[in-house]
């Protein structure tokens, strides 16, 4: 007999529906954050040349790893804080401990964000995998021991 309690999940349209609406809100971010970057960098180098572009120097990088590592950031924060981003909200799923069902720490969330998007690679065979999995956990949700729920609609208006 089997006591693992089962769970609603999302399906696979779903999860991708809630990536395009947050990919929308790290699209913001992202100009916002090449924006400050590109502000300090005129700020402590001059304004460049008339059709110049902005030398970064040995900085590319370390811009470069701040940009990712601000990304990083947007999903752990909201993941820790609530289990939902704003797509995940929108589409009705929530990220849990797969022990406990409560909202992750902050080195569970770290290590989904390493480990998601490498389950885009191949076609997004991580996300694929949910189908192989009786508890339809993808890579990430497996190797960061967290689950990602469906929640009930809510009926009150």
């Amino acid at each position: 007999m089997n006591t693992t309690p089962q769970y609603a999940t999302p399906s696979l349209l779903r999860r991708f529906a809630a990536m395009v609406y947050d990919s929308l809100l790290l699209m913001a971010i992202s100009i916002l954050y090449g924006a400050i970057t590109t502000g300090l960098n005129v700020a402590i180098n001059g304004t460049p040349t008339m059709g110049a572009r902005i030398s970064w120097g040995m900085w590319g990088w370390i811009v470069f790893a701040g940009w990712i590592v601000t990304i990083g950031f947007f999903f752990c924060y909201f993941w820790h804080k609530s289990g939902q981003t704003l797509g995940m909200k929108t589409w009705r799923m929530k990220i849990v401990n797969d022990s406990d069902l409560n909202t992750p720490d902050y080195s569970k969330c770290i290590i989904r964000c390493i480990v998601a998007p490498f389950s885009l690679l191949l076609f997004g065979i991580g996300y694929w995998l949910m189908y192989a999995n009786p508890e339809r956990q993808t890579l990430h949700d497996k190797i960061s021991k967290t689950r990602t729920l469906l929640l009930a609609k809510n009926l009150e208006k």
